[in-house]
């Protein structure tokens, strides 16, 4: 730039809060020779999307809110649907929902979509509460399931995708 001034190019940000919505720009590295996002970068996308909610609904960083509650959440299980691909520069919404909320474990809902609309993949991400110092399963800090609680049914008055 001539006039001095830095520019910041971001691949992802937030664009939407309830639900909350993560618009992301495909990188070249993130692609095969072929041009096509490989598969295990749609795991990075998602947890990815899933530490911007932890942050979101604590209005702090996800792990330093996790561990001023004393646990962690490592993925149980993790789901795809792939729709359709996605190509070097092509932008995505990623859409983060809550689905259930159990004792130990709670499914966040993930949807990739295209600006125009389109399916590109639903992933459903399982983590399971559990304690830092012994990295047993706990059940979930209330807190913490109250700040889920809350964002569902906040999702839920305000979104057709909840």
């Amino acid at each position: 730039m001539g006039n001095g001034q830095a520019t910041v190019t971001s691949t992802e940000h937030i664009v939407g809060a309830t639900p909350l919505v993560i618009r992301r720009r495909v990188k070249w590295g993130e692609c095969d020779p072929a041009g096509v996002v490989y598969t295990v970068v749609f795991a990075e996308y998602v947890i990815s999307a899933a530490e911007l909610f932890y942050g979101s609904v604590f209005s702090n960083t996800a792990q330093r809110s996790k561990h001023e509650f004393g646990f962690g959440t490592p993925t149980r299980a993790l789901e795809f649907d792939f729709r359709r691909p996605l190509w070097p520069d092509d932008e995505f919404d990623l859409v983060v929902t809550v689905v259930d909320i159990r004792t130990h474990t709670y499914v966040l809902h993930i949807t990739g979509r295209t600006l125009g609309g389109d399916d590109v993949f639903h992933a459903a991400l399982t983590p399971i509460c559990i304690a830092q110092d012994t990295r047993k399963a706990i059940a979930m800090p209330p807190p913490f399931r109250t700040a889920l609680e809350r964002y569902r049914a906040a999702c839920l008055k305000t979104s057709s995708d909840c």
